[in-house]
């Protein structure tokens, strides 16, 4: 196909992070999914009009492909064809639930496959009309992680929605307070402690394998094959219950890294016992944006501060998964565990140290280099871990009301990635795993009774000190 490039002026340049993930051994993107609470049919009959007048128009990378000049690649503007990008399945009317659920995960998993092409813009927008359990239609938007993190993507698409009570008030979030620093410790101390662990960390990603556990198969090309979703739900208010309970310091982050840690080993115990105890990692994607709190896109396209400009500004910590040990008796023993080991990394300089390496490395080998060994540490892994914030109000898109959100991330080679997000007082959250060798009933059962565990746990904790 020949490009119809558009505009005049200076292409922009296509930072790093987008080479590594549009490489010959990368191609990752992110999967929106909107829950509506009522039929979309009319929303459907409307997409090609919304994403031209809305959605374009949010940032020009979404009316751009990259083209290469010289060895570097640059975004260059193109004529976009809307019908390209934008897809409504058509299914049989009037099946049951079921029916349509089996529909919507395999149509999910026909998406995790698919490549995007090179020759048009990075995105597409899918309208799934039919009802399923979970909503009466869904929106799924599958933008590419070359035009932005999950930051600007999160704030690309609340631009574009309303409050559904007041459509006329801005969307806010919920409160976000660091937790209490640790004790200083002196700077060379610090960075002795910081330069030893990043260079452990960089070997073992690269040479040192999880083990086969049965949420780790090994198998290559796992982006390449079908995948099952499967999702949980939590109330936020009882999240922030447990971590008002555990104390100061404690962060609703380390909660949920907790809860899942526990259900994870315990998944792995009820498949496998010895498995429990087995070497097992978790590589956390965390935001290097100072500015918490979401800004409007036209902030973001200004090149005055980095910490909120649209891209890509997030680290990898690798991280190991606590086992679960015979003597286990306090399932609040994984929240204190994943508070230490998340703290001991974020406060450290190997977040800096680590990407200092990366840029080393780009240098040196290029773009594929970085991308191979990004690719490498992901595979390593048994599972990677994201978080994001959604709005305390309902959204609506058009005076449609959104029940439910959650994301999902493709293209990686891990066998089981968690994505978290809030919205409306609940935390939703997604497992994206390799089909066939992780049970989604069974993954989702263990979660919920961690979740109980320590919700019960943290009731006796805080008895037992008053």
């Amino acid at each position: 196909m020949e490009l119809e490039y558009v505009g005049e002026g200076v292409a922009e340049p296509v930072s790093p992070s987008g080479h590594y993930f549009s490489s010959s051994v990368l191609s990752i993107s992110n999967l929106v999914v909107l829950e509506f609470e009522v039929p979309i049919d009319g929303l459907a009959a409307q997409t090609m009009s919304l994403v031209k007048n809305v959605f374009l128009s949010i940032n020009p990378r979404f009316s751009s492909v990259m083209v290469e000049d010289n060895g570097k690649k640059h975004w260059k503007r193109v004529e976009v064809k809307i019908e390209d990008h934008v897809s409504v399945p058509t299914f049989p009317s009037n099946l049951s639930l079921e029916l349509y659920d089996k529909f919507f995960d395999d149509y999910i998993s026909r998406l995790a496959i698919e490549r995007f092409s090179q020759d048009r813009p990075l995105w597409e927008v899918h309208c799934f009309k039919y009802p399923t359990s979970n909503a009466a239609g869904t929106m799924i938007f599958n933008i590419h992680h070359a035009l932005g993190d999950g930051y600007s993507l999160m704030s690309a698409l609340l631009s574009r929605l309303q409050r559904a009570d007041y459509p006329s008030l801005p969307l806010t979030f919920p409160s976000r307070r660091r937790s209490s620093k640790p004790k200083s410790e002196s700077f060379m101390s610090k960075l002795f402690s910081s330069v030893s662990s990043t260079i452990s960390d960089l070997l073992n990603r690269r040479m040192d394998e999880d083990e086969l556990t049965p949420i780790r198969s090994g198998n290559d090309g796992i982006e390449f094959q079908p995948i099952a979703v499967s999702t949980v739900t939590f109330s936020l208010y009882q999240i922030k219950l447990i971590k008002t309970r555990l104390g100061v310091g404690v962060t609703v982050n380390d909660v949920l890294t907790g809860i899942i840690f526990l259900g994870t080993r315990l998944y792995m115990q009820e498949m496998k016992k010895t498995s429990c105890k087995a070497r097992g990692s978790a590589v956390v994607v965390l935001s290097t944006r100072m500015n918490v709190d979401y800004t409007s896109i036209q902030e973001m396209i200004k090149p005055k501060s980095k910490d909120i400009s649209w891209g890509n500004r997030f680290t990898l910590l690798h991280i190991p998964i606590p086992e679960l040990t015979d003597d286990f008796s306090d399932a609040l023993d994984f929240v204190w565990k994943a508070q230490k080991l998340i703290r001991t990394k974020r406060n450290s300089l190997a977040t800096y140290l680590a990407a200092a390496f990366l840029e080393i490395l780009n240098k040196v080998g290029g773009p594929e280099a970085v991308a191979r060994y990004i690719r490498s540490t992901l595979k390593n892994s048994s599972m990677v871990m994201s978080n994001m914030i959604g709005p305390v109000e309902q959204m609506s898109l058009a005076n449609h009301p959104i029940k439910g959100l959650y994301f999902l991330v493709f293209g990686s080679p891990e066998g089981l990635d968690v994505t978290i997000v809030s919205y409306m007082g609940k935390v939703r959250v997604a497992f994206k795993m390799e089909k066939g060798y992780i049970d989604p009933q069974k993954f989702n059962s263990c979660m919920e009774t961690a979740y109980e565990m320590i919700l019960e746990a943290s009731a006796k904790a805080q008895r037992n000190t008053s």
